[in-house]
């Protein structure tokens, strides 16, 4: 890999960078925000600081208005818009809408994407992700999925309820999983004003980042035409996939502005705050804490960017994006928990944004699968390569299971 940035990447970052300092960041105490995240009102404006800077949608691509970023691309500019808190929603890059951008340009037909895609690419829609659901349903084990869908004519009728769903009050449409009566699982696209679906509350959760909270849905004999599947029937354990792969990544991205964010406050507050007869970055355990911070922000930078680099090289990347996502939330996650400890006092109140980052970022290590579910993923993955190896090695024809080429 050549961990160099061309010219133009670096002048699109010191962009972002520059955008984010003086058009985001004024904004953070905005009083258009609650527990739920930003207003409508607020994200309107930022969207529109954003299309006139020339930053809106860059991940998207270049015939539908967006830049057509890389993913090693998405990696500089994601890191530089996550800084402040307020940035993901402003290049219109924040969860779920990112991933369902992506799935869309993926999967969706062309009439599904100038219907539901392009106004998104556009800043002039959001959009929800309903996967998860209350217990007995599904969590982090998809195969538990509960909510139905049955065809009646041209139709699909779903059932069932969901929750934490992000930024479900104020979505124009949602990206819904169902269960078949075969068992497998399919993806519909709904307008969320179509009768039949009903937001029964928002969530109070940690977090306050996400523009429309965290919501409770409920289906009840909603019809969806057959138009609306989202890509084959069937096939939504697969398409999930290809969603959640380079989605895990770009939470990464993004939060990894925010641990920077928060070292700097630490930095700056370790400069000028004295104890014991010396500046507080004098002392070896202040000044262990920073440069582990340090090495931690770095490790995650690099899993990033080779991630990032396998996907731009067309893997697959699902063993990889699961990798990089443990090591980043707890990486980004030590980061922040030990910027909290340098400020004392000032890190458990809002007097400087660690605090809120704080809070917004430890549901990071559960969002997207917990690190428990990935970790046990990856150690399946590599005994079952182990296993293919070594019947290699002793000449056994075939192989035993299907798995994914790790990079050893």
């Amino acid at each position: 890999m050549n961990f160099s940035l061309p010219p133009e990447l670096r002048a699109l970052r010191d962009k972002t960078r520059q955008f984010v300092a003086e058009q985001v960041i004024p904004l953070e105490n905005d009083e258009r925000q609650s527990h739920h995240g930003p207003s409508e009102a607020l994200r309107n404006e930022l969207v529109a600081r954003a299309r006139d800077a020339g930053l809106l949608t860059p991940h998207a691509s270049r015939d539908l208005g967006g830049m057509g970023l890389s993913h090693v691309e998405k990696a500089v500019v994601f890191e530089e818009a996550g800084y402040s808190w307020l940035g993901p929603t402003a290049l219109n890059i924040h969860a779920p809408d990112e991933g369902n951008i992506h799935l869309l340009e993926a999967v969706a037909t062309p009439v599904q994407k100038e219907r539901w895609l392009r106004p998104q690419v556009a800043g002039a829609t959001r959009s929800c992700f309903a996967m998860t659901e209350p217990a007995p349903g599904a969590g982090a084990d998809p195969s538990m999925l509960a909510t139905t869908a049955r065809r009646d004519g041209d139709d699909y009728v779903i059932n069932g309820r969901k929750w934490f769903i992000t930024g479900a009050e104020g979505a124009h449409y949602a990206i819904i999983m169902a269960r078949m009566e075969d068992g497998s699982a399919t993806m519909f696209l709904s307008d969320m004003d179509r009768p039949g679906i009903t937001l029964e509350r928002n969530m109070d959760a940690m977090d306050s980042c996400f523009a429309g909270g965290h919501g409770v849905l409920r289906f009840d004999d909603l019809r969806v035409p057959a138009t609306d599947v989202l890509g084959e029937v069937g096939q939504g354990f697969r398409y999930a996939q290809v969603r959640l792969a380079p989605a895990r990544l770009t939470h990464c991205m993004r939060w990894l502005g925010q641990a920077r964010r928060a070292q700097d406050v630490a930095i700056a507050y370790a400069r000028r705050r004295a104890a014991f007869g010396k500046p507080l970055s004098s002392h070896e355990g202040v000044g262990l804490m920073l440069a582990d911070n340090d090495m931690d922000l770095h490790t995650a930078r690099l899993h990033i960017w080779h991630t990032a680099w396998l996907l731009d090289q067309g893997e697959q990347g699902n063993y990889e994006s699961s990798r990089a996502k443990v090591v980043c939330s707890e990486a980004e996650w030590r980061v922040v928990d030990r910027c909290v400890q340098i400020l004392g006092g000032q890190g458990v109140t809002m007097e400087t944004p660690v605090m809120r980052i704080f809070m917004d970022m430890r549901a990071f290590r559960i969002y997207d699968g917990p690190s428990e579910v990935h970790r046990f993923s990856m150690a399946r993955k590599l005994v079952q390569a182990a296993v293919k190896d070594a019947d290699a090695e002793r000449g056994v024809p075939g192989a035993i299971c299907d798995i994914p080429p790790l990079q050893r």
